[in-house]
């Protein structure tokens, strides 16, 4: 698509809230990067919290992080440019050890996948020795190295559920450990640490979890929900499973974002409001424009916000910022993803 076509496309979709100088410097943003896709034999893969204008123009491929990776392993191309934060494009690193793979942004990290190290994870382990580990693809490789599986949040339930193990450790995002515990109907406990992240293990439990949390999700509350339903008592409010067990409880509907989206394009509710990031609800917005999104999305990943159009471009220009995973690690690494990947 030439400039003058990626900037009619982005006015239809995003006209209504977004300046129009601003997308004509996107759609030539746009059409430079896809220019430069071409010649460098590179897919872009685009993950759902990206930003509008990004979302619905370089993208080769479009979801959420685990059906990017899988995407990635199939492709042909040379290079991968992942538009989403260091842990996603470490698992299309894992996945496809053979591709160069890119991010364009270096400082694109994310608060729950630093909550937790290799080290905390093996100090866990001897403390409960021949428990299993889950770890949420939400994890940068050196962890999921120390997993015995990953999951995502749409299969963490059944990932549980296949080990066939009374206990497991589930890590690290404590809300997406409770929701699932409630699932399972197993006994959660998340013991206080000392500094060595020592735990009681007097206490009965199931599944023990660890304190970390994804900033944006922490973020909505259960007052939230309430004051929408006054004013809104037909609404359909759907929350992502990194939402608080309170506040999913107090939703119509909770799942992963790909669910969240099946979800909307599935609805007859009159208005629908997303508990997720903002950037993917202006993205299911844009998709679904017969539809009505209430606004209270707003709450933006600053991670996945050091993503741009021009990072983009810079990042094919000059082959930066290179993604790598040391072999002993992203071997081990990959043995946790693939057995999450027969899950399904």
């Amino acid at each position: 698509m030439s400039a003058e076509q990626i900037y009619e496309d982005l006015r239809a979709r995003i006209g209504h809230y977004t300046p129009d100088a601003e997308l004509w410097l996107k759609a030539q943003l746009a059409a430079e990067i896809n220019q430069l896709k071409r010649e460098r034999n590179a897919v872009i893969l685009g993950h759902n919290y990206m930003e509008p204008a990004l979302f619905h123009t370089v993208p080769d491929i479009t979801g959420d992080s685990l059906y990017l990776s899988r995407e990635a392993a199939a492709t042909d191309k040379d290079i991968i440019v992942f538009c989403g934060v260091r842990f996603m494009a470490e698992t299309a690193k894992i996945l496809n050890p053979g591709k160069t793979v890119l991010i364009p942004a270096l400082p694109a990290g994310c608060s729950l996948a630093a909550s937790i190290t290799a080290a905390d994870v093996r100090r866990l382990k001897a403390q409960f020795p021949g428990v299993p580990v889950v770890t949420y693809i939400n994890t940068y490789a050196d962890v999921k190295a120390e997993s015995d599986i990953c999951c995502t949040s749409g299969n963490a339930k059944a990932v549980v559920e296949s080990l066939g193990s009374e206990t497991v450790i589930f890590l690290p995002d404590e809300y997406l450990a409770a929701n699932v515990a409630q699932e399972t109907g197993k006994h959660i406990i998340f013991p206080t640490h000392n500094g060595a992240a020592q735990y009681d293990t007097t206490l009965d439990y199931q599944i023990v979890g660890w304190n970390g949390r994804c900033e944006v999700h922490e973020k909505f509350t259960v007052e939230d929900i309430i004051a929408i339903r006054q004013d809104h008592p037909d609404v359909l409010i759907l929350a992502h499973p990194e939402c608080s067990p309170e506040v999913v409880a107090a939703s119509d509907y909770s799942g992963s974002t790909t669910g969240l989206i099946r979800a909307v394009e599935t609805t007859d509710a009159p208005e629908y409001l997303l508990l997720t990031e903002c950037s993917m609800g202006d993205n299911i917005a844009a998709a679904n424009p017969q539809k009505n999104m209430l606004r209270l999305c707003s709450v933006r990943c600053p991670h996945m916000n050091q993503i741009q159009l021009q990072d983009t471009r810079d990042a094919l220009r000059y082959t930066q910022y290179v993604v790598t995973v040391p072999e002993e690690i992203r071997r081990r690494a990959y043995q946790a993803v693939e057995r999450m990947l027969h899950i399904g």
